[in-house]
């Protein structure tokens, strides 16, 4: 007996770099400073209160769209720090992590023979969605060594197909994040437009130096277009529980959810009870920017003598550096090369691009215990 083919709908798509240098560090007992998560706890009290969640009965399906309590935390959230206020009945869901939410936004408006534009270089999963739905991506790359968007070459772009753009700030991989002003172009370029955006916010509480986090929520002419992405896993060190959350306009929302209630129907009810009771103190995030920013000043000052070069780091939890001075090997190569005779892992930026662009430079993930990031500089400082 033999199995049936198969056409794949996503013949262009293998195993992911994470999965590579992941499995690579494992093998070699390097210090994964690669894939994007932290090797540390979560406050024990968020452990305790999806705990009592649990025994006291929250186990069954909660609603589609997510519990109330959990919609109205959310909407207070966005309205305290950003001043939109959005209706946690119709505008807010709770998703099975972000990239369910993505992928979800794109499915609900995007059709076959639309185009989808990405900011190159990009989160892994935003092109294979977009080809899921049977649709274009239009990669425009963002400029080469300050990963500033380019508002000409994004216009240019811009088509009768257009559907929908997809923007991330703070920006992963390269540790960048848009400004009011840059809001504010985007802005005033979509606004004779009808196309979309989604706006990935997942690292929406890493932003550093006093800087605060642009929102597209901040902006009526892009709020009122914007799915907006947000995820509990990144922002309280719980990547595993896959849970997020999407504000947007009710007419958006009354489509997306549409998606929603038949991809996952619903999201995980005692991790959903335990969140909203934790939401309920500011501080659990709002204390954020400076736990990151130790961290990150600790991997910058430890490599500050080294021959890697440090690009700015002004949001997220990773830090790029080109490593042009210590070798000439292509990216790939010298990140299994780090692994193998250095014994630290990082993601090489090529695959974030479509074509592969090699620019010599290496992200690291400082979302580590201190002493795993001194370990890890211990060792890239033998570079």
């Amino acid at each position: 007996m033999t199995t049936p083919p198969i056409t794949s709908r996503l013949p262009e798509v293998g195993t992911t770099i994470f999965s590579v240098m992941s499995a690579l560090a494992a093998e070699h007992g390097a210090v994964n400073l690669g894939q994007g998560f932290p090797d540390f706890a979560c406050d024990p009290a968020l452990v305790d209160a999806v705990t009592h969640a649990m025994q006291t009965g929250h186990n069954q399906y909660p609603p589609m769209p997510g519990i109330p309590a959990l919609r109205q935390a959310v909407a207070a959230k966005i309205e305290a720090l950003h001043g939109r206020r959005y209706d946690a009945e119709r505008e807010i869901t709770v998703t099975a992590g972000a990239t369910q939410a993505i992928l979800t936004a794109i499915l609900c408006c995007v059709h076959p023979g639309d185009e989808v534009i990405v900011l190159d270089p990009c989160y892994d999963s935003y092109v294979p969605n977009i080809e899921l739905a049977g649709a274009r991506a239009v990669r425009v790359p963002l400029t080469p060594g300050s990963f500033a968007p380019d508002f000409g070459r994004i216009a240019a772009a811009i088509t009768p197909r257009t559907r929908l753009l997809v923007l991330n700030t703070p920006h992963n991989p390269s540790a960048t994040v848009w400004t009011a002003e840059d809001m504010r172009r985007l802005e005033a370029l979509l606004a004779p437009t009808d196309v979309l955006l989604v706006s990935d916010e997942v690292y929406e509480h890493m932003v550093f130096d006093g800087a605060e986090h642009q929102s597209a929520a901040r902006f009526p002419g892009l709020a009122e277009r914007a799915f907006i992405v947000s995820s509990f896993g990144k922002t309280f060190h719980v990547t595993g529980w896959k849970v997020g959350t999407v504000a947007a306009p009710a007419p958006l929302m009354a489509e997306f959810r549409k998606v929603h209630q038949f991809n996952v129907f619903t999201v995980n009810t005692p991790m959903q009870h335990g969140l909203a009771h934790y939401l309920q103190e500011p501080s659990h995030y709002l204390g954020l920017p400076g736990f990151y920013q130790a961290k990150r000043d600790l991997f910058r000052n430890g490599l500050a003598g080294s021959r890697l070069r440090l690009l700015p780091c002004t949001g997220s939890y990773f830090q790029c550096v080109d490593y042009s001075a210590v070798s000439e090997l292509p990216e790939m190569e010298f990140c299994q090369w780090l692994v193998r005779e250095i014994g630290v892992a990082g993601i090489p930026l090529s695959p974030f691009y479509g074509d592969g662009f090699d620019q010599r430079m290496v992200r690291f993930c400082f979302a580590k215990q201190d002493e795993t990031l001194r370990a890890a500089l211990e060792r890239l400082r033998r570079l």
